[in-house]
């Protein structure tokens, strides 16, 4: 047993009755978050007792931003977002109790037979979630958007492809990023999950959504989130499954209802391919910083994703055939390249 798991032990001993051994690991995210269930029993309001599950959640406030979670949890709870609650929570020491959602990932249970059913449901989840207050949330900047795109260029061109860039893909690659992030900034701006997809969305056993993993929120583009779950890193559809639930979501936000149906299609699809674009990077990083190959798995559906879009652009011609090239150039020397081919 680790340090810092004797003393998240020994900080739950303050409020429940839990010894070392209760403690089950939960598989845990891309972060430096861990997460453990364990059961207590408290008491009721019939004066009784019950036994409850419970998620302990290891958050090192040096690398995590634990302010942020619990400020956004209070937002989303104040808009009926089905959001774990937080029973306790030391900020010295980066521990949470939350309310335990389960081990039901919306990707589990997606098949073609109730996809219509639990998107139409994200979606409308998604639509409450951009009511919520921006009042304190930091803009998703240029900056930042483009600092995003550029963990593509280091983590996946130049780490994982070993690639020397010329000048003329430098320049392909500069100005691809300039296009995108002027989509972004375009576009309506409302409340940005920034991680919306079937991995951070429980089912819970009314059938509803539960919302998960929010702490990175921002003031952001409209169609970020919808791009996410429907361009999922984990899970995809067909096209025209993703045409007919892009245009119920289309209809039932208020805030796009002067775009058309071509304008707003191309606001998601130039969103997707900025996120796409920092995914791939996250995902190399994540396998050569973190020492989590398992994400290498997601980056060639990823990369469809982008070779489809910029396919569909003349603006984005250049980079579609930088990116056609890759997959048939030579392999890179990289021990982890066998899941790109």
């Amino acid at each position: 047993m680790s340090t810092r798991e004797q003393q998240l032990i020994t900080w739950l001993q303050q409020f429940y009755s839990v010894e070392n051994e209760h403690l089950e690991s939960v598989s845990g995210d891309a972060s430096f978050r861990k997460y453990y269930r364990f059961s207590t029993t408290i008491a009721n309001s019939s004066n009784g007792h019950s036994n409850v599950s419970l998620i302990a959640v290891d958050s090192p406030p040096t690398h995590e931003n634990n302010q942020a979670f619990i400020d956004i949890s209070q937002r989303l709870e104040q808009y009926d977002v089905r959001v774990p609650s937080i029973h306790q929570y030391s900020p010295q020491l980066g521990f949470f109790v939350l309310s335990d959602f389960g081990d039901e990932l919306l990707l589990t249970h997606l098949n073609a037979t109730n996809a219509d059913q639990y998107y139409r449901t994200a979606m409308d989840t998604l639509i409450n979630l951009q009511t919520v207050t921006t009042q304190g949330l930091a803009p998703y900047s240029p900056e930042k958007l483009l600092q995003e795109m550029h963990l593509f260029t280091e983590w996946f061109l130049l780490r994982h492809k070993n690639l020397q860039l010329t000048p003329s893909q430098q320049s392909c690659l500069e100005h691809t990023y300039q296009c995108l992030v002027d989509n972004a900034l375009e576009q309506p701006q409302a409340f940005v999950h920034r991680d919306y997809h079937s991995r951070n969305l429980m089912l819970l056993p009314d059938k509803q959504i539960g919302v998960i993993d929010y702490q990175d929120a921002v003031y952001g583009p409209i169609t970020y989130d919808v791009v996410s779950l429907l361009r999922d890193c984990y899970i995809d559809w067909p096209a025209e499954k993703i045409t007919a639930w892009l245009a119920y979501f289309h209809a039932n936000i208020p805030s796009a209802r002067t775009a058309d149906t071509e304008q707003f299609r191309r606001w998601f699809d130039l969103m997707g391919l900025q996120r796409h674009l920092k995914a791939v990077g996250i995902f190399c990083r994540l396998n050569y910083r973190d020492n989590k190959s398992a994400y290498l798995n997601d980056i060639p559906r990823t990369l469809n994703y982008m070779l489809e879009v910029s396919a569909n652009y003349s603006s984005l011609t250049e980079f579609h055939a930088f990116l056609t090239s890759l997959k048939t150039s030579s392999p890179s020397q990289s021990t982890h390249q066998e899941p790109l081919q």
